[in-house]
């Protein structure tokens, strides 16, 4: 999928109608949405493969891959995406060219242990489908005090349902972001993966394991959203302190106003690349430049797999309105 191309103007037009919906108005859904056609089904159980493809619209097909926690309060995230922030990921990507031809899914994630749906699954797009694709999305609002949501469920899919031209064809790595507010997970057991995902694996998987599969095709990064309850509830160690120790260095962002989640996936993804630092920081305004500035690491390093201290990123800023 991802044939067509983000359009200014299909997003003027589509952005303009979303600006007068409320939450409930926008999500509307209240139950996953299971069809007999993989290509439409946002149930992984049904999906044989996800694929981001080259075209002649998006000659160098990059996967991006947003995870969105929709437990409690964290729907407020993928709301204000559909809102503002898909135009300006977007927009940015293409201005900024931190990677080539960005092909977008989404992703929602709560809990494996109880909720009905702990994950769904978008198509790879380019352009206004994605957005369109994102509010077809069933906001559960699960979740639990239970220590954590399943992050890692991402992880697996992405590992092992994902197909694209990037790494295929071109040895490169698309990146994947989770985004919410509570620590990880340390293990996906064999009957989660069943009942969620599908096929017929072997045993658990520690969230290690899966963060080493995953790590074969993308960059994968964590957003903790401080205006969540995951901090207050378990502690600042426990949240930042297990991504951080999980993911290493710079792979771990702290949000503190989720207004900006657009312009930082963006800086993370530029200085993934390669992007000088300052140079990232004093591209961006005001406030943004604040934000970007306590987001992205002071010494940039390779990324580690294994566990370890390592620093992670602060996030200062109060929230913007």
């Amino acid at each position: 999928m991802g044939g067509s191309r983000f359009d200014d103007n299909d997003w003027g037009t589509y952005s303009s109608a979303a600006s007068t919906r409320t939450i409930d108005q926008a999500f509307v859904r209240q139950s996953i949405n299971k069809t007999s056609d993989p290509r439409t089904s946002f149930d992984p159980t049904t999906i044989t493969v996800r694929e981001s493809r080259d075209s002649d619209a998006n000659p160098n097909a990059t996967p991006v891959i947003l995870a969105f926690d929709v437990t409690g309060s964290m729907g407020s995230i993928p709301y204000a995406f559909v809102q503002e922030g898909l135009g300006k990921l977007m927009k940015e990507i293409y201005d900024r060219k931190p990677v080539s031809d960005p092909h977008i899914m989404c992703m929602a994630v709560g809990d494996a242990r109880t909720d009905q749906s702990p994950l769904q699954v978008t198509q790879f797009e380019a352009d206004i489908r994605i957005a369109k694709q994102l509010e077809d999305i069933y906001l559960e609002g699960g979740g639990g005090g239970n220590g954590g949501e399943s992050y890692n469920l991402p992880w697996y899919f992405a590992a092992t349902k994902t197909s694209t031209d990037a790494v295929e064809k071109r040895g490169k790595k698309g990146v994947l972001f989770t985004i919410g507010d509570e620590p990880p997970v340390d293990v996906l057991t064999k009957e989660q993966i069943e009942r969620v995902i599908g096929g017929e694996p072997t045993r658990d998987f520690t969230s290690a394991e899966l963060l080493e599969m995953v790590r074969k095709q993308y960059d994968v990064f964590h957003v903790v959203v401080e205006q969540g309850s995951g901090i207050s509830d378990y502690g600042r160690d426990r949240v930042v302190g297990g991504w951080n120790k999980l993911l290493g260095e710079g792979h771990v962002l702290l949000l503190s106003d989720y207004t900006k989640l657009s312009e930082v996936v963006t800086s993370a993804i530029q200085l993934n690349a390669g992007a000088d630092r300052d140079a990232v920081v004093k591209s961006w305004s005001g406030d943004t430049s604040l934000v970007v500035a306590n987001a992205l690491p002071k010494t940039p390093g390779p990324v580690r797999t294994g566990g370890g201290k390592h620093g992670v990123v602060r996030l200062m800023t109060p929230m913007v309105a």
